[in-house]
Formats: C-alpha cells, structure tokens, sequence
C-alpha cells in the first residue's frame, strides 16, 4: 500500500531559498501593479483575481519548498490550476477561453509524465520522501533511470515552453492579465528549471553525460526558435512571449552545460555554469517581468497591443517608456545592466569548457557559444525594433495619440523591477558569488572562489564611463558648447506633410530577418485588389505572414489524430457492463505488469 504521508513535508536549503527570493522579487511589484491595473473593475472581480493571485503565489512557494514528491505534485497542481483559473479571467473573450484550454491541456500532459516518473522512483525507494528517493535512484537500472529521467525532463520541459513544447506561451501570456503574465513568464516557467535541477542534480544523482548535451541541444533550439519567432511579431506580449523560450533557452544552457562537465569530471566549470544558468533565471526574471509590466501599462493607457498601431508613446508616457527601455537594455545583454553579466559568465563557462576538453566536445561548446551569440544579437535587435516601433516617431493611431502616463502603483511596480535589473548588473560582483554558493551546494560541491573578477570590474567600469560621457553631453548642451542649431525642413521627396503612413513599420523592420530565416519561417503572402474597373484599383490589400511550423506541422495534426482515435474510440462503450468489467479486468493486469517492469 502506497503511504502518502511523510516525514519530509517542506525542504529549505539553499536552491529552495534561492527560489523563493526569485518568486518574492517578481511577485511583489507585480501585485503592486495589479492595483493600478484592474482600477475599473467591479470590486467582486479584483477580490477573486487577488485571491487567486495569492493562492498562485502561494502554491509556487510551496512547490519549491516541498520535502516529497507527494507534496510536490499536490502542489504543483494547485499553481497549474490557479494560473489557468487566471488566464481564462477574461472568461467572455473567445482567446482567453482557447489560450486556457491550450494551457490546461499542455500543463496536464506535463503532470501525466511526472506521475509516471514519481510512481516508478516511488517503487525504487519505497518512500515519496526525498532522501529515499535519493537511495532508490541509486540502486535504479541505468535504463530505468535513462527513462525516468526523459520523462521528468518532458513533464518540466512543458511547463517551462521548452521548444518544442513551447506552444501555450504565445497564446496564455497575451491573454493573461498583464501582472499575471509577468508572474507567469517571470517565475513559474522558472520552478520547472528548479524541477529539473531539483531532480536530475540532487535526486536522480550523476547520470550520463548525454543528460546535459540533451538539455544543451534543446536549449540552443529554444534559444534560436524563441528569438526568430519573436522578431516576426508584432503583437507586443506575444514578441515578449517568444522571448520567454528565448530566454528559457539560455538558462538551459547553463543547467545542460552544469550536467554535461559534471559527467566529465570537470566540476569547476559544471559549478560556474550552473551559476550562470541561475544568473540568468533570476535576471530573466526581473526584466521580463519589468517588460509585461510595461506592455500592461501601455495596453492600459491605449487598448493597444499592435505595435504598428503604436508609436510616440515616449511623448505621452515618458516613465513607462523608460522602464521599457531599462528592461529592453537588459534582455539585450546590454553592459552594465543584468543580462550582461549572466549571459557573460554562460560565455566564460563554455570557454572553459574548450579549454579543458578534446575533440567533439570541444565542437560542441564551440557551436552552444556561437549560438548564444547569435541569438543575444537578434535579441538586440528584436528590441530595437520594439522599442523604436512603439515608443519612437510620431502615433500610428488615435488611441496612441490620445494617452496618458498610467498610475502611481503601476509606476511602482515597474520601478521596482527596473532597480532590480540595474542592480543585478553593477552589483554583479557582489550577486555573482552568493549564487555560486548556491550553485556548488545543489552540485555537492566545496564552496569555493569562482572566476568573478571580470564580471565584478566591468559593469561599474561601464557604467562610470557611460557617467562621463553622459556628463560631457551633458555640459556641451547645457552651457552652449553647442553650434547654433539652424533648422529646415526634412527633405521628403515633394511631400510637404509627412504622417505616421511614411514611417518605418515592425513588418518592414523584421523583413531582412525574415529573408534571412526563410527556410525556416516560411514566409507566404495575401494581397487584394477592390477594382472600380479593369483599369481603377480602389483598394490594394497586402499582408505578409510566417508559417507556425510546429502549429501546422506537429500540433494541428496530432489533434485531428485524437479526434479521428476518439471518433473510432466511442464504438468501445457500448453499455454492457461485461465489456467493462473485461475493461477493467485488462486495465488491472496492464498494471499489475507495468510495474513488474519497472
């Protein structure tokens, strides 16, 4: 008989911790934001969303503190429920009904392998307890442990929008609250990086090597998926969305390359990229959260979440735009601020990593380098288009034209999250070595000095000469330095009355990206033409578009194959109850040998 109570209810050590101050970091200025976010909303509708704020809060507190695997999966259920309760708020949009749905199914199918997973460790140790698990993992076959460890992986992978598993972020974070999503983006799809840390670092124990380079392939495929995505869009929360599995990527970098040169005995360098890994979690954290902080304020003031229909917005929302370009300086590895320095250290790691090994080894950081480089310079220059598109050159639209700065507690919550990203990244020197801490304890490791120094030096360096330059500016046009500006007209090839129709657009930002990844995004075309006659065109439509590979390749297949299966399925009840008593009966022996298995 399976006995669910333990002795291990709550575990607190440092990877707990570390967690906790992750959710903490995120989840306050979001709840402050939420205050100024749902003014207007009847006083029913704010005290449910509150309450199921905190139970969301809450339950993922208790996820990372849990002791078994019992209670970790009671309480991963509670935040998965409590986070779908909240993307279907907006329950009478059609999206957000089809974004839950999407989510709800997704999450589930994650929880069906972890059960798996947890029930097969559970024959092994005999106990849901942790430590147990750790000496039934021990005694485990190797091909057992391999199959634990791909659904564990699969399970984690979904709720964290691992390509390609990814397709419930660009549908559930849009539909979302704004709060919610940077809660959702910010720290839940992190507690399945904890998971993963959690399970195959501290409990499975020293696996294979092939572990990590997994881990590494799908983060460089999550990276690139993630980013490329992201600059075709132009619906700001979804571009923010993309960059979720952009960033998730990243971290797995970290984590697979921790795995990968522990395997090899090369704990040092396992013990620096693990702390990258969680550099980069935390950091991600605080800009992503900050960016859907600023894309709520931005929906808030203008309805919008088209870019193309925004513009100028740095006019009538000077605070929000400068929150937006702090965290877009920050998802861009910009030096001083966080991104930097954690995806520096990631950089460091697979350096090291070259260093000390041979032959294909050598290769394959080579290429996880060269990868996290691409993609830190499409990030950039995805948020130039951001930012530039939205904030910059004159309204696109009425509503954008029309609005105004959003409230003091929505102000808050994005200047909060804004002095975390600048502190995590001049204060890298002083973060970088607590995290190592944290990093050699989930590993096993003595606790000892990491390759810091570059990390410490050079965002304050950077940040005093952005100082000095800034001051020279500064000075030169405060005490008239300057030449005298004389001012004409722009040229405008004979248009005299330049208007929003002739600026830059997303589309036509995006479109070398798009020619360049063609192969991949599978660019097609719609065009119409509303004729007065053969000869007068009255109206010319065009509309470019990306192809959603896995949506239509993978996805949208696969459900017409289940309703197809469930179709054929339905003849199997046909109301006798000897038919399901032999149901029952062959259910019970699947079972009964399943688990003489395994």
């Amino acid at each position: 008989m399976i006995n669910f109570l333990s002795k291990e209810l709550f575990l607190l050590d440092p990877l707990a911790i570390f967690f906790l101050a992750v959710i903490g970091f995120v989840s306050i200025p979001s709840a402050i934001f939420s205050i100024g976010y749902m003014s207007g909303e009847s006083m029913g509708k704010k005290l449910l969303d509150w309450a199921l704020l905190a139970a969301f809060i809450i339950s993922m507190c208790l996820v990372v503190t849990a002791g078994n695997l019992f209670s970790f999966l009671i309480f991963w259920e509670l935040m998965s429920l409590a986070s779908y309760f909240l993307v279907v708020s907006d329950y009478k949009h059609e999206r957000s009904i089809q974004a839950g749905t999407i989510y709800f199914i997704m999450t589930h199918v994650g929880t069906a392998c972890l059960m798996a997973a947890f029930f097969t460790l559970y024959n092994y140790s005999n106990s849901f307890d942790f430590s147990a698990v750790i000496q039934g993992a021990a005694v485990m076959p190797p091909q057992i442990r391999n199959v634990v460890f791909l659904l564990l992986l699969t399970g984690f992978s979904t709720k964290a929008g691992v390509v390609p598993l990814h397709i419930w972020l660009p549908y559930a974070h849009p539909q979302a609250p704004s709060h919610v999503s940077s809660i959702m983006s910010g720290v839940m799809i992190k507690i399945a990086i904890y998971g993963m840390i959690r399970f195959f670092v501290t409990l499975l124990g020293p696996g294979s090597a092939w572990w990590g380079a997994l881990i590494l392939v799908l983060g460089m495929i999550s990276c690139l998926v993630g980013v490329i995505y992201a600059l075709m869009d132009h619906d700001l929360k979804k571009l923010l969305a993309y960059h979720s599995v952009e960033n998730i990527g990243i971290i797995l970098l970290g984590v697979g390359a921790a795995i990968f040169f522990g395997n090899l005995g090369l704990g040092a360098v396992a013990a620096l990229a693990m702390c990258a890994g969680l550099y980069h979690l935390i950091n991600h954290a605080l800009f992503k959260g900050l960016l859907f902080l600023c894309s709520g304020s931005v929906f808030k003031a203008t309805g919008l979440r088209d870019m193309e229909k925004m513009g100028g917005l740095i006019k009538t929302m000077p605070q929000t735009a400068f929150f937006f370009l702090v965290g877009a300086m920050g998802i861009s590895a910009l030096p001083p601020l966080n991104g930097f320095v954690s995806e520096w250290l990631t950089f460091q790691a697979f350096f090291l990593g070259v260093l000390q090994s041979q032959g294909a080894v050598k290769i394959f950081m080579v290429l996880s380098a060269a990868v996290l480089a691409l993609t830190s310079g499409l990030a950039a220059a995805c948020f130039v288009k951001a930012f530039g598109i939205a904030f910059l050159a004159m309204p696109r639209s009425k509503r954008a034209r029309e609005s105004k700065e959003v409230s003091f507690s929505m102000k808050a919550g994005m200047a909060l999250l804004a002095v975390g990203v600048v502190v995590f990244g001049m204060g890298a020197g002083f973060v970088a070595p607590l995290i190592m801490g944290v990093s050699q304890d989930a590993l096993g490791m003595e606790k000892a000095a990491g390759p810091f120094h570059l990390v410490s030096a050079l965002p304050p360096m950077i940040a005093a000469a952005l100082l000095v330059i800034g001051g020279v500016i500064f000075l030169w046009f405060k005490f008239g330095l300057r030449r005298k500006q004389v001012r004409y007209n722009t040229w405008d090839c004979g248009y005299y009355a330049l208007d929003s129709r002739n600026e830059y657009t997303a589309t036509a930002f995006s479109k070398p990206f798009r020619i360049a990844f063609s192969f991949f995004l599978l660019p097609y075309r719609k065009s119409e033409k509303i004729r007065d006659s053969f000869y007068h065109i009255r109206k010319f439509t065009y509309e470019t578009h990306t192809t959603l590979v896995f949506k239509n390749y993978f996805y949208d297949p696969l459900v017409r194959m289940v309703y197809q299966a469930a179709v054929k399925i339905r003849k199997l009840q046909p109301g006798s109850i000897h038919l399901y008593i032999l149901y029952i009966f062959i259910t019970l022996a699947t079972l009964l040998i399943i688990t003489a298995v395994f």
